[in-house]
């Protein structure tokens, strides 16, 4: 008899139609796929894949703070979808999950901090390269 009316009372709280929606994270090898309710909102289904993909020890480790990401809908365009709309708004069921880009940061000056280059360690320069190429002594029979 309890079952009954938890079964009850956990139906009456969702709202809308339920959505199996799946979401392709960026770098992982497959989908994450869930049931949502269609009114929920962007960034909670944001944090559900996210705490779904950790619990499933899914690669390359992603983090938990869904303000880091944006998830993005095929037929809604380019634009990542607002975390405060219902992700049944825009009528799909696959979705793909992206981090932020990172924004540079800007120095006291006001001018873009640069990242400084990555050169690679030369063992000598060019001359001596030419050098030691035309030392080369050539043995013959």
């Amino acid at each position: 008899m309890k079952m009954l009316l938890y079964k009850q009372k956990k139906n009456q709280n969702v709202k809308g139609n339920r959505l199996l929606i799946s979401i392709n994270v960026l770098g992982s090898a497959g989908p994450i796929r869930f049931i949502v309710s269609e009114e929920q909102l962007v960034a909670d289904v944001i944090d559900t894949a996210l705490k779904s993909y950790a619990r499933e020890g899914r690669l390359p480790i992603l983090g938990s703070d869904l303000h880091h990401f944006q998830l993005y809908c095929p037929s809604a365009g380019p634009d990542a979808l607002s975390p405060w709309d219902t992700i049944g708004s825009h009528g799909a069921r696959n979705f793909t999950l992206c981090k932020k880009p990172q924004a540079e940061k800007v120095g006291e000056d006001g001018k873009a901090a640069s990242r400084p280059a990555i050169h690679r360690k030369a063992s000598g320069s060019w001359k001596s390269w030419i050098n030691k190429s035309l030392n080369m002594k050539i043995y013959s029979h």
